[in-house]
């Protein structure tokens, strides 16, 4: 019989990973707690051939390992609730949170006497799935790194330092990633209420050779309005980083609320950059993205 692996959250990180993992796989995600959601998340595990569990304490049952990828504002929830998993099991904890939050849930996960390891996901999860590149830091790292190795992923580094090494990478760099998002659908947005959209894309080009602008605008858009409210948590985790750090979050505050807004849409977005801005411009006109 294959050894059980759990997923402790079953979002699109985890339906990513999901086929190009070799052990056999047990999920728990909390929105099959909840009646309008639940069939889709039972639907979910059927598509991809997993175990779905009605708890997380069912799915860590008999794991040597599990991967938690749940919300930011659920990462330390997550661990919390995770009082099943078995002595010496693994806790991958992938989830795009600040260095306070990891170290507080690697406590608790080591009080349940399992190994907590810092977990940062450097790309996104499509097209890559298990080819994703990870950083890994803590003490379990080394034979965390061998581990996640063997289940399929290929793109695992070990860095040194403690928990919170990996998420710090990952926080400073979204400083950057997710800001540049936000201030390319600003760009982008006020180009066409100007109605100047072709000059501003012509001058940017400009000054970036090679960039394609419009096509940079368009991929953002996209990102932003699918996973805006996503990026807003992992953004305010950034902030919390950047505080303790004491080096200042002026800029990643902004980006928070700029991922927020898009993201609080709720709607799926149309092809083109063209099609994108006209949504965006009557939802702009109506209030509903104020």
């Amino acid at each position: 019989m294959k050894q059980r692996l759990a997923l402790i959250g079953f979002g699109e990180a985890a339906q990513a990973f999901a086929r190009g993992l070799s052990p056999a796989l047990a999920a728990y995600d909390r929105l099959t707690d909840a009646a309008p959601t639940r069939d889709g998340k039972l639907a979910d595990y059927g598509r991809l051939g997993v175990d779905g569990c009605a708890a997380a304490g069912e799915a860590l049952a008999g794991a040597f390992a599990a991967l938690s990828l749940v919300t930011a504002d659920q990462a330390y929830a997550a661990a919390e609730a995770a009082g099943g998993l078995a002595v010496g099991a693994f806790w991958f904890d992938m989830n795009s949170v600040a260095p306070e939050t990891k170290r507080a849930a690697a406590v608790t996960i080591e009080t349940y006497g399992g190994r907590y390891v810092d977990v940062a996901v450097m790309a996104p999860v499509h097209p890559g799935g298990t080819d994703v590149p990870l950083l890994v830091s803590g003490p379990h790292a080394e034979d965390a790194t061998v581990c996640l190795r063997e289940i399929g992923f290929t793109g695992v580094r070990a860095i040194e330092g403690p928990v919170g090494a990996a998420s710090a990478v990952k926080m400073i760099r979204s400083v950057m990633v997710k800001g540049m998002e936000a201030l390319s659908a600003e760009c982008a947005l006020a180009a066409d209420a100007a109605g100047l959209r072709s000059e501003v894309i012509a001058s940017l080009d400009a000054g970036w050779p090679g960039a394609d602008w419009a096509n940079r605008f368009d991929y953002n858009l996209e990102r932003m309005m699918v996973h805006g409210r996503r990026r807003a948590a992992e953004m305010t985790e950034v902030v919390a980083t950047l505080d303790a750090l004491g080096t200042g979050s002026a800029m990643s505050r902004g980006t928070v609320a700029g991922q927020e807004r898009l993201g609080r849409l709720g709607i799926a977005p149309p092809k083109g950059l063209d099609a994108k801005l006209a949504m965006l411009r009557s939802a702009l006109r109506s209030g509903q993205a104020a």
